[in-house]
């Protein structure tokens, strides 16, 4: 039996949500903003069967992810943007911080999904966002010069040295960065940027960023740098393009170089990244969350609800978004049953990611965080001295 909503249960959604008149079902519509087009033609089909079944049209529209930041931050109090939109978790804070996100309750749903998922749309104890699926990057391996999966950075370093000193490759490890793809040999040690209050949420109270794991993670890398393993000069394109021409052993990257590994044909394998020491817990990544929020500034917010929790979450059409893009689902299930190669290997690696902090602070981290790396790695601080710098400009900015 269709669940076509009638006109009286449609006018009082509407009244409740503030509408200021009565609408015909004719009128009632939904907006939805994606920033990519991955999966356009799956959430369009989606809202062809929401409207077959609730008699209410969706129209899903692609914008620029700055561009959706920019309407939800600044003006949507007055009612501009669409009645929901699909962001990575870390860009939520600001939205609840000026009340453009609306609270989802997913009731017994709740426990169909990841929890560091939902984890990731949580903001002071409370949930903002349908979570839809979960990135993290993954510890690749040249599987013609490294059959076996290191345990241990040691381990790393010691058969990287071994390929080097022979002149199968010109680096051991391939760092795009020292921050965001570093992020799991610091905290293999005990790193992390900023710890958590008594919701769970975390807070600028505690920053972890300057402690003695984060200072023994860099100091892995920096004795790499010193013995010639890996240069002074980080670079992102460079570490790719080192890995796929077979002259690096490893590389710390994400899905968005499947494509090019493929296309160059290097031998590879992706797994969980090792530990600071044999039987220690493996270094984790950051965990990117990709989710639906509703607008808390228009008129349908309740039928943005019940589009999101109502129809939207169901394994069934979970399994449709990811048939579309295969990205690692926010549905327990569905996460957990996958069998390809690639997609096995980074839910490996991210088993005990993180979501990345979506707190505002969050935002003047990564200037401090690069510069402390660059530091190092010419030599010119060490790095307890360094992350001291980066902790104190995080500071002056959240004080300022």
């Amino acid at each position: 039996m269709k669940k076509i909503l009638s006109l009286v249960v449609i006018a009082a959604l509407l009244c409740i949500a503030g509408a200021s008149s009565v609408a015909t079902a004719q009128d009632v519509a939904l907006t939805l903003w994606v920033y990519d087009d991955g999966r356009l033609e799956v959430l369009n089909a989606l809202g062809d069967q929401f409207e077959a079944e609730y008699g209410v049209a969706l129209t899903v529209e692609v914008v620029d992810l700055s561009e959706i930041r920019n309407i939800m931050t600044l003006g949507a109090a007055s009612g501009e943007g669409p009645d929901m939109i699909i962001i990575p978790h870390d860009n939520l804070g600001p939205l609840v911080e000026n009340g453009s996100a609306a609270p989802i309750d997913l009731g017994d749903k709740v426990d169909f999904f990841l929890p560091n998922a939902i984890d990731g749309f949580t903001y002071d104890g409370q949930l903002y966002g349908l979570p839809l699926a979960v990135e993290n990057i993954g510890f690749f391996r040249n599987t013609d010069l490294v059959p076996e999966a290191p345990t241990t950075w040691a381990e790393v370093a010691e058969v990287g040295a071994a390929l080097f000193d022979e002149g199968a490759i010109d680096s051991v490890i391939g760092f795009p960065d020292l921050t965001y793809n570093a992020y799991p040999v610091y905290t293999s040690f005990g790193g992390y940027i900023f710890g958590r209050d008594e919701t769970g949420s975390f807070t600028v109270d505690d920053i972890g960023m300057n402690n003695a794991g984060m200072v023994a993670g860099l100091t892995w890398i920096e004795s790499l740098i010193e013995d010639g393993l890996v240069s002074e000069n980080i670079d992102w394109e460079a570490s790719h393009v080192l890995f796929e021409t077979g002259r690096s052993a490893f590389i710390m990257t994400g899905p968005w170089a499947i494509n090019r590994f493929d296309t160059a044909g290097v031998p590879y394998a992706i797994s969980a990244f090792p530990a600071a020491e044999e039987g220690g817990e493996p270094g984790y990544p950051f965990l990117g969350v990709q989710g639906l929020v509703v607008n808390a500034n228009k008129d349908n917010v309740l039928l943005a609800q019940l589009f999101a929790v109502d129809f939207l979450a169901t394994e069934d059409n979970y399994q449709a978004i990811f048939d579309a893009e295969p990205r690692p689902s926010a549905w327990a299930s569905i996460f957990e049953s996958a069998s390809d190669p690639n997609t096995a290997g980074f839910n490996e690696a991210g088993v005990n990611a993180v979501p990345m902090p979506s707190i505002p602070a969050m935002g003047y981290v990564w200037d401090a965080w690069v510069n402390a790396g660059a530091l190092v790695a010419q030599g010119e601080l060490t790095p307890q001295e360094a992350l001291d710098s980066a902790v104190e400009q995080i500071l002056a900015q959240v004080e300022g």
